[in-house]
């Protein structure tokens, strides 16, 4: 009982403390992580914002999420704006928010910052490190989203520049969880195998947010690692990140990038017929020692080994086929068994067999409902009499009830 006297209900208690949050903070700005971030098929969003203390439920609905120029996801640290309200089912509150936006720009310069120092200092920078670029290679790899806007442009200004030359694309996650990880990963596959004689690695451009992953410890030192000389075309002109130092050249855009490491027709033509020239001569002198070598071997001398490679795979093939047959054929057999079992079981249990052997169906009412039990009748009734061939119908005398 309060001290005035009144004994509240729950819903009148929940709807005085609801006017007093939605009175009280008509309007608040909350900074927090987000948690447990649920979209719902309404369009609508559920989640929490928490920070080391406390934690606060928080919903965004379809029309307000719309305005935002950034997903939402768990770990992101945003800055909402909206109202307090109080879920009465639940007896909880929870802020309406009507705008969010991402906080913590500041801290991830001073990361960054602090980061940059500690790589640089053990040389990962240093000018010394670079590698020149190849002047005409015959192959780019290129790391980068495949359905972005930074592959378009890259592989438009090398068909205008050299359509001749070969372009291995390595697609990866360029922003969000997991994208610093497949980046390194890439750069690690094209090193192993190759892949390139220039590595390209790019994306448009973006937040500071969204281009950390270019700023990933684990990229940065893949990106010195690489044997292969690497360019960095990762944003716009004005855009930084880590991965520009450690690279061998920083391209301004990923056009950019494709003109630097593409050489210009005229120059590849005159390259490609030195290249003809010495590849005829290689060729002329292998198929030579290929004609020398395969002299000694007479066709018949080859159908003969063939023949006697071949041989016991093509036994093993026959084996193979009658087994399957036979097994077959059993398999066959035991279904049909099954199926003639289960065709006498169905037969003897249907009604027809049962009225065939002198039972019949006693039915009540207009509505013939079959009868399962005297009681069910009472002196008097009108009921049908079904039988194997033809029906009776017939008036109950006497009801006597079993056991």
């Amino acid at each position: 009982m309060a001290e005035n006297g009144r004994t509240y209900s729950v819903s009148a208690l929940t709807a005085e403390i609801r006017g007093l949050l939605e009175q009280g903070f008509p309007r608040v700005s909350v900074e927090g992580e987000i948690s447990n971030f649920r979209p719902a098929s309404s369009g609508h969003c559920y989640f929490s914002l928490k920070d080391r203390e406390a934690v606060i439920a928080a919903v965004m609905f379809r029309g307000s999420l719309g305005r935002l120029d950034f997903a939402p996801a768990d770990g992101d640290k945003v800055v909402v704006q909206g109202r307090l309200s109080v879920y009465a089912q639940r007896g909880s509150y929870q802020i309406v928010c009507e705008a969010m936006k991402k906080s913590g720009v500041g801290e991830l310069l001073a990361l960054l910052e602090e980061r940059k120092r500690r790589l640089a200092a053990e040389g990962l920078f240093d000018p010394a490190r670079k590698k020149p670029l190849p002047r005409f290679p015959a192959r780019i790899a290129v790391i980068t989203s495949p359905t972005g806007a930074a592959l378009r442009d890259i592989l438009q200004v090398l068909r205008r520049r050299h359509a001749g030359i070969d372009v291995v694309i390595l697609p990866t996650l360029v922003q969000g969880e997991g994208a610093d990880e497949m980046i390194a990963a890439q750069l690690g596959r094209a090193a192993l195998h190759r892949l390139g004689e220039v590595l390209v690695l790019a994306r448009g451009g973006g937040s500071l947010e969204d281009l950390l992953p270019f700023s990933s410890e684990l990229v940065v030192r893949a990106v010195a690692a690489s044997p292969i000389p690497v360019v960095s075309a990762v944003g716009h002109e004005i855009d930084y990140c880590l991965a520009d130092l450690a690279a061998d050249l920083r391209a301004p855009t990923p056009s950019a990038a494709a003109e630097l490491v593409s050489a210009e027709r005229t120059e590849t033509l005159r390259n490609l017929a030195e290249l003809g020239r010495g590849l005829l001569d290689s060729m002329q002198a292998r198929l030579e020692r290929i004609r020398l070598g395969l002299a000694p071997f007479a066709a018949d001398q080859i159908e003969r080994n063939m023949r006697i490679q071949l041989q016991p795979w093509l036994l093993r093939c026959d084996d193979a086929k009658e087994a399957l047959l036979e097994g077959v054929r059993l398999a066959a057999e035991r279904g049909r068994a099954r199926y003639e079992l289960a065709a006498r079981t169905l037969e003897a249990g249907s009604p027809e067999s049962i009225l065939k052997r002198g039972y019949a169906i006693v039915e009540l009412g207009p509505r013939r409902l079959p009868v399962g039990s005297a009681e069910r009748l009472a002196p008097g009734d009108k009921v049908a009499i079904r039988f194997h061939k033809g029906e009776a119908d017939a008036e109950i005398q006497a009801v006597r009830p079993g056991q």
